[in-house]
């Protein structure tokens, strides 16, 4: 870790293992470099290899301990329970998971086929729920746990051509607040976090246009682009104990454009 670096730490991060989907680029890769900067035991799950594997190096050159990166494709929900449940015996038990991973392509409703909407239900959703289903029991036991959905305020906004998408990302929230019920009892907390236009190098390379960063300054109460890292930060908070009594909730991050 940096001796300049001024952001918040967090000791009940520290040694608490933390499983991260989709954490190979954008927010999950900002989200990984700052849980492995906690000293956070991570494992990140995604299907870009060769990004990860260079992400791995980058945060073990740094000295934080070397995440570990696991190939699944999280479409295949049998492969995402046998490598949870794989990470869970080299690392330990997961004690936050971060459902992060999916994919904002954009398409018209008119062209939408039941077969498109199935993946993208896949994509965008039910992993979600499994690969909570897989670290709770671990979790129940411990009578500790941090669960974290990625939403989107694209179905606040909402956004238009990506219906799917939009979907999926309005019924992680609904996911979020059942299982917040179902899992208090055993100390269990599940929350969600909504970005808003966050400058990803994805969105730089597919969607941010000079006329789209129009859009979003005009929407937007803070005249600048979000970056990753300020999910990651909001990120970090509720997972640590100093959110230990926040459940149930949606946190907005869009620079004030809802």
């Amino acid at each position: 870790m940096s001796t300049t670096d001024q952001s918040a730490q967090y000791p009940s991060l520290r040694n608490r293992a933390v499983l991260i989907t989709g954490g190979a680029s954008g927010i999950g890769a900002s989200a990984v470099r700052r849980f492995a900067r906690q000293g956070a035991l991570v494992a990140l799950l995604d299907v870009q290899d060769e990004v990860a594997q260079k992400l791995v190096s980058e945060i073990s050159e740094t000295g934080a301990f070397a995440p570990v990166y696991a190939h699944c494709d999280l479409l295949d929900i049998s492969a995402l329970q046998k490598t949870i449940s794989d990470l869970q015996s080299r690392i330990g038990n997961f004690q936050v998971l971060i459902n992060n991973a999916a994919n904002d392509d954009r398409h018209n409703f008119e062209d939408v086929t039941p077969e498109y909407w199935d993946q993208r239900m896949a994509l965008n959703l039910r992993h979600y729920f499994f690969a909570m289903q897989s670290v709770i029991p671990a979790m129940k036991a411990a009578k500790v746990g941090a669960i974290i959905n990625l939403s989107s305020i694209g179905w606040i906004i909402p956004s238009v051509h990506e219906v799917a998408y939009v979907t999926a990302k309005a019924a992680i929230v609904g996911l979020t607040r059942t299982m917040a019920h179902e899992l208090g009892q055993w100390n269990i907390r599940v929350n969600a976090v909504l970005p808003g236009a966050i400058l990803t190098q994805r969105q730089r390379e597919l969607w941010w246009t000079p006329e789209y960063e129009a859009e979003i300054m005009r929407s937007q109460c803070l005249k600048r682009p979000l970056l990753p890292e300020e999910v990651a930060n909001l990120l970090l908070f509720l997972a640590a104990d100093d959110s230990s009594a926040i459940t149930n909730q949606s946190y907005i991050i869009d620079a004030g454009w809802v």
